[in-house]
């Protein structure tokens, strides 16, 4: 009986060694995985805190509820990953492809995604207070009900996104290109729309 239960205990050890494990890359706290191969892979709820993904790939990857607290993600492919209710603030995003990627509910607050591909993605109900969007695309991108305050939106590509009931008090929007964007019900206190290409945008003040 004993025997058989070192072999279990040794059977359990060796699985969770394998589990922590994708691709070669150790899922764990501050890892080092830059340039990784993790396309698709199961990081529901994982702790990557810190981690280094620089020019990863993780496309269509399970990133649900996972932590990535002041991650290095530059330049990381999250195309149609998903990421709802994952923790990223003060994470390093810019450059990252984020083409039709979940994100709702999630916290991305003070988090750099300067340049950032945001097209089709996500970010319903999302927590993106002091974020860095400037240069982004955020085609078509969902941000209804988020939280956007302090903002820096400036310089971004807003065609045709959703804005309703959002709170972008104090963000920044210098020479963003609003063209049919919806505004509709968002919090715009204190934010100026004086050098922004407004055609065709809903619920965007008037400017004289």
């Amino acid at each position: 009986m004993t025997n058989l239960l070192i072999l279990l205990a040794a059977f359990l050890i060796a699985n969770t060694a394998m589990a922590a494990e994708i691709n070669g890359c150790p899922i764990r706290s501050g890892t080092l995985c830059v340039e990784w191969d993790l396309r698709g892979a199961d990081l529901h709820g994982a702790d990557l805190a810190r981690a280094g993904l620089r020019q990863s790939n993780l496309n269509g990857a399970d990133l649900q509820g996972a932590n990535l607290f002041n991650a290095n993600m530059d330049m990381i492919d999250l195309t149609g990953a998903n990421l709802s209710g994952a923790i990223l603030d003060e994470a390093d995003m810019k450059n990252a492809t984020m083409v039709d990627a979940r994100l709702n509910l999630a916290r991305l607050k003070d988090t750099n995604l300067k340049s950032a591909n945001l097209a089709g993605a996500d970010l319903t109900g999302a927590l993106l207070k002091g974020a860095n969007l400037s240069g982004a695309n955020l085609t078509k991108a969902q941000f209804r009900n988020a939280q956007l305050q302090r903002a820096d939106l400036s310089g971004t590509v807003m065609t045709q996104t959703d804005f309703r009931g959002a709170d972008l008090t104090r963000a920044k929007l210098d020479n963003a290109m609003l063209q049919g964007a919806d505004f509709r019900g968002a919090i715009l206190d204190e934010v100026d729309f004086s050098s922004v290409n407004t055609e065709g945008c809903q619920g965007c003040p008037k400017v004289k």
